[in-house]
């Protein structure tokens, strides 16, 4: 796969695909991991003299504009972070945008309206879809793909635009395709993986992949308690896949002859309402009363957890281990992300929750192997599934 690197962007319209999908409390970025990790590329192309036409989403619009979802607060983020202008055109592939590509001089950014604003782009057409990459491809020389956070998805911006421009992958990429094969080619081990978040539903493909390459599993977060259930343990008003139950006690039969270690929750956080001030205890993980939902791992479970990660060699976490945004309910989180640190291991963080988790709880980015910017594309690579935006830029 072709890198940035390897183009000649000097004076030349080059338009990248960027992942900027930030959460807004309103107008105010509450995270700009996202964009700071578009920097390298973008800063390399301007430095290059190209003229960086910048296309990116935010959030799940409607196809059609909503203020809510605007990407003017990221370009202004953007410039301070560039410490250069970043002009704004206030539609995609309009008359904005073309006013605002044609007055770029070499070395100048520029950042496109929110591209799902767009219904084309996310079509399932693949001639309504193709339509609008023309449209987009209009604009520029080159097509730079740096939107790993996306990369999964068959969308025009991602996919239909990079094979209708010469292409290249932008640095963003290639670090984090660099990361997924250290986490699926000749893997050092031990090999850990923690799994956290709401739904076993989300992750049903990356754990059937992994029980036949990791070597131990740690389950934690709103999917532990479907993995209790299965085991026939009352789990109160905790969320529940139902639907899921014999899936996953044929995953636990499977990881037993496979010689794959799973490790459960021995303790939590039951909490008697879904709020940081409810009334709430720390119970053993058989003894969850009925009238109470768990809200984080205990702190017996995180001691387990990070025992279970101390020898480890590669260690990939993906989703927190409770309702982190509340404080009482952020200390599994917090252990597993001290373990990570700890940790003489090759650790990767995927995924937006995750990382999110390790800002908000105020950890050094650089206290870990690698961050991710995209959970679902991270997982489904590992699943082993084709990804189409990585697909066109092979082509």
């Amino acid at each position: 796969m072709k890198t940035i690197d390897d183009l000649d962007v000097a004076g030349r319209r080059v338009l990248v695909r960027a992942d900027l999908n930030v959460p807004l409390d309103g107008t105010t970025i509450t995270d700009d991991g996202r964009i700071r990790a578009s920097l390298p590329t973008l800063r390399a192309l301007a430095e290059r003299g190209a003229r960086v036409v910048v296309t990116a989403h935010l959030g799940r619009p409607k196809g059609e504009p909503d203020a809510a979802y605007s990407l003017a607060p990221v370009a202004a983020r953007l410039g301070e972070l560039l410490g250069r202008p970043v002009a704004f055109a206030t539609d995609t592939v309009g008359e904005s945008a073309r006013a605002t590509v044609a007055a770029l001089g070499d070395g100048d950014v520029a950042l496109l309206e929110n591209v799902r604003f767009n219904a084309a782009e996310t079509s399932k057409d693949a001639a309504e879809r193709g339509a609008f990459a023309d449209e987009l491809a209009s604009l520029a020389d080159l097509y730079v793909g740096d939107g790993f956070g996306a990369v999964h998805r068959e969308h025009a911006s991602v996919y239909d635009v990079a094979r209708r421009l010469p292409h290249a992958a932008g640095y963003l990429i290639a670090a984090e395709l660099d990361v997924l094969k250290r986490l699926t080619e000749n893997v050092e081990r031990p090999y850990a993986v923690v799994l956290g978040g709401s739904k076993v539903s989300d992750k049903l493909g990356v754990i059937d992949n992994l029980l036949g390459k990791a070597d131990r599993i740690l389950i934690g977060g709103g999917m532990a308690y479907t993995f209790l259930a299965a085991q026939g343990r009352e789990v109160g008003t905790s969320l529940l896949e139902k639907d899921q139950l014999d899936t996953v006690r044929a995953y636990l039969r499977r990881a037993e002859e496979n010689g794959v270690e799973f490790v459960l929750p021995v303790d939590v956080v039951a909490a008697a309402a879904f709020a940081a001030d409810a009334e709430h205890d720390v119970v053993s993980a058989d003894a969850i009363p009925a009238d109470r939902m768990g809200l984080d791992i205990g702190p017996d479970s995180g001691k387990l957890f990070a025992g279970k990660l101390t020898d480890a060699r590669t260690v990939f976490w993906n989703g927190p281990m409770g309702v982190f945004e509340m404080e009482p309910y952020a200390g599994g989180t917090r252990a597993v992300a001290h373990a990570l640190v700890d940790s003489d291991a090759f650790t990767v963080v995927g995924g937006g929750d995750s990382a999110a988790a390790v800002r908000t709880l105020g950890f050094d980015e650089n206290a870990f192997g690698h961050i991710s910017t995209g959970g679902g594309a991270s997982l489904e690579y590992l699943e082993g599934k084709t990804l189409p935006g990585l697909d066109a830029l092979e082509g």
